[in-house]
């Protein structure tokens, strides 16, 4: 709005502020009243403004010249429009201020997350490994209370050929175990041909374990009686092995002595040539020449 001096009274200078008024009210009486629609700038309007613009010039440099400035006040409208416009780029402000300490939390809550996921990884493969060492001490406890609880008496099968064959065959594979099934054998099936070929077995294990008292004993089982299995001449020599290797060398050349004279007409021209070697290695005497079969 303008305020005019009481002087201004001229029709030309009237003109002049009204033209002000008017270009400055512009935007207060479009807003108040309904929307107008838009000008079209052509040439003609943009020279009729420029005359305008220009008369209004005019006008105030005159009024500047004569000692009566023009005070142009500023709409309220306006100020209170720059008011939240100043308010709104503070509180824009604030919020990129916002922004960026969300994001530097971010940053760092991402940086904390790897950390995490790596611990946990870590923490996920030692766990594994624990579990597959409680695993392991859980098994080698169970074969360790397998192995010493006392030897089942009854048989697994209910018949002796198969328990023996079952034995062996786990023999071969775990010996431990094995030898704790060839003793249910003869356990279970005592004074028979599968008990001795069980404690024969036996004694095999015991030697290739280094325990050759063990494998004394159960070689003499086997043996108990002189049985005519074919497994009997290679017993024999494999328990005067044992017998010597528990410094009981009188004892062994007996057992040689026994072999010439039950079973070495029988036995197979490999183990007879064993036999010899075993006497020559241990000491014995020569033993008193075998019966030569004659055929028909």
């Amino acid at each position: 709005m303008l305020k005019l001096p009481a002087a201004l009274r001229t029709r030309n200078a009237l003109v002049s502020v009204l033209g002000v008024i008017l270009i400055a009210g512009t935007t207060t009486v479009v807003a108040q009243t309904a929307p107008l629609e838009p000008i079209q700038w052509d040439k003609r309007r943009l020279d009729q403004l420029d005359r305008n613009v220009r008369r209004l010039e005019r006008a105030v440099t005159q009024r500047n010249a004569a000692g009566q400035p023009v005070i142009i006040e500023p709409d309220p409208e306006v100020v209170a429009l720059q008011g939240r416009v100043g308010l709104m780029d503070r509180r824009l402000g604030d919020m990129e201020a916002t922004v960026q300490r969300v994001n530097a939390d971010l940053e760092r809550l991402t940086f904390q997350l790897d950390e995490v996921q790596r611990d946990n990884a870590s923490l996920t493969t030692r766990v594994r490994d624990a579990e597959t060492k409680v695993r392991a001490m859980e098994a080698a406890a169970a074969r360790e209370a397998e192995l010493n609880a006392p030897i089942p008496t009854t048989s697994p099968t209910g018949d002796a050929a198969r328990d023996l064959t079952a034995a062996a065959r786990l023999a071969a594979s775990d010996p431990a175990r094995g030898d704790r099934a060839l003793q249910t054998v003869v356990l279970a099936w005592p004074d028979t041909p599968q008990a001795a070929e069980a404690n024969s077995r036996l004694g095999d294990l015991r030697v290739s374990a280094g325990d050759h008292a063990g494998a004394v004993s159960a070689y003499a089982a086997a043996l108990r009686g002189w049985p005519t299995a074919g497994w009997a001449p290679a017993t024999t020599l494999e328990l005067a092995n044992a017998l010597n290797a528990t410094d009981r060398k009188t004892q062994a050349c007996t057992a040689l002595t026994e072999f010439t004279r039950r079973y070495a007409e029988a036995a197979t021209p490999a183990v007879r040539t064993r036999a010899a070697e075993t006497r020559t290695r241990i000491g014995c005497a020569a033993p008193a020449a075998a019966p030569v079969r004659r055929p028909g």
